[in-house]
């Protein structure tokens, strides 16, 4: 079996994760041959190429770019049709927006028989106005036209897309989007990593891991910080994640004379998130576009309580008063009142902490996740080859 993953760039973040860890786990299972095609890496976002692969077992296509660039575009799916019909993979599975459509376009064309596409967030919603909209759901019904199969990390992106008028519940399978659990439940609140960013042990650290962007709610946490540091003095924000938008940031909480209340912790690498976790009290995620944050069940395996707004996949891992609080997307006051109320009670954090970790301990593992995808590759070829 040979399959081609193709994603748009492989910056650090959730979707390419995903796909990194997808890849590097099929790799290891008998008789299947796994490459992975990105487009160019670039910006301040990082880069995750180190960990997909050297040599042929990652290729790095140039025009595949993220921003619409007709010419670019055109050569893009020229290239990708023309490798697909020479290399004929069994199974063309696409991820990210500009690259599922020109992935899945250029499978179509080359002939492919499986053609399977990750739905890792949603491109069109509340989000964005009407005429990208109106776009983005006309560009995917067309794709989805060309999909045998839709892999979603959440029910709530099947829902979503079924409701868009793409595809049909059978061709919808939620994969939860696992990753290496043990660091994150071995980590712990180390005191040398918290004072080695300029944190008391005695402060409430409110951790936030997101990139420094557009639609990641920074802002609204920016809102409600002089509330939460009047009512409590310990309270103090880590945020994980680099971006085009932190000289902003950090200039916007200088005006609020908020600047030694937040700690940039920057870009860093997967493998150091367990231990910034370990040091914050609860984690938040205020994201107007995620399908499920990686961040949300990593959180809860580290045993922190997690406060989230009620968009797209997030009630699937946070259990309103169980796992952590569900508030609506733009409440502020409810959710300066969840976190007061997790600032002030400790046994309410260790309590959902510790249905968090439990819950997500056997539905959030990268074996699960592998095991999944490669039972459906198996699935949809035998009903393709049936059929044919």
């Amino acid at each position: 079996m040979r399959v081609f993953h193709v994603i748009t760039r492989l910056i650090v973040g959730g979707a390419q994760e995903n796909t990194i860890a997808s890849v590097l786990g099929l790799r290891c299972k008998p008789g299947i041959d796994v490459r992975l095609i990105s487009g160019p890496t670039t910006g301040p976002e990082g880069s995750l190429e180190t960990m997909a692969g050297t040599g042929s077992s990652l290729q790095i296509v140039p025009d595949l770019v993220r921003p619409v660039h007709p010419w670019k575009d055109f050569k893009a799916l020229s290239f990708l049709t023309t490798l697909f019909r020479k290399e004929k993979p069994d199974i063309v599975h696409t991820h990210s927006g500009k690259a599922g459509i020109l992935g899945r376009l250029a499978g179509a064309r080359a002939g492919i028989p499986v053609i399977i596409h990750t739905i890792h967030g949603p491109s069109f919603g509340r989000f964005q106005g009407r005429l990208a909209n109106l776009v983005f759901r006309n560009a995917e019904r067309i794709a989805g036209r060309m999909t045998t199969h839709f892999v979603t990390v959440a029910d709530a992106m099947r829902d979503q897309y079924l409701g868009a008028g793409i595809g049909t519940p059978g061709e919808y399978t939620t994969v939860y989007s696992g990753f290496d659990l043990q660091p994150f439940l071995n980590s712990t609140n180390d005191p040398h990593l918290r004072a080695s960013l300029g944190l008391k042990p005695e402060d409430f650290v409110i951790g936030k891991v997101a990139r420094l962007f557009h639609l990641k709610g920074h802002e609204d946490l920016f809102r409600i910080a002089p509330v939460l540091v009047s009512t409590n003095p310990q309270a103090r924000f880590l945020l994980v994640g680099d971006g085009p938008l932190r000289q902003r940031f950090e200039q916007h909480l200088r005006v609020l004379g908020l600047a030694d209340r937040f700690v940039f912790a920057g870009l860093v690498p997967p493998e150091k998130v367990p231990a910034l976790m370990g040091i914050m009290d609860v984690l938040v995620h205020l994201s107007r576009r995620e399908g499920l944050a990686r961040a949300l069940p990593q959180a809860l395996a580290t045993a922190r309580p997690v406060v989230s707004y009620d968009l797209d996949g997030a009630r699937e891992v946070c259990l309103d008063s169980r796992t952590g609080f569900l508030v609506p997307v733009g409440d502020l006051h409810s959710l300066q009142q969840k976190l007061t109320l997790l600032a002030s009670d400790a046994g309410l954090r260790k309590r959902f902490g510790l249905e968090g970790r439990e819950f997500v301990r056997s539905r959030f593992t990268t074996l699960r996740m592998v095991n999944d995808l490669h039972a459906l590759y198996l699935r949809l070829l035998a009903y393709k080859r049936q059929r044919d």
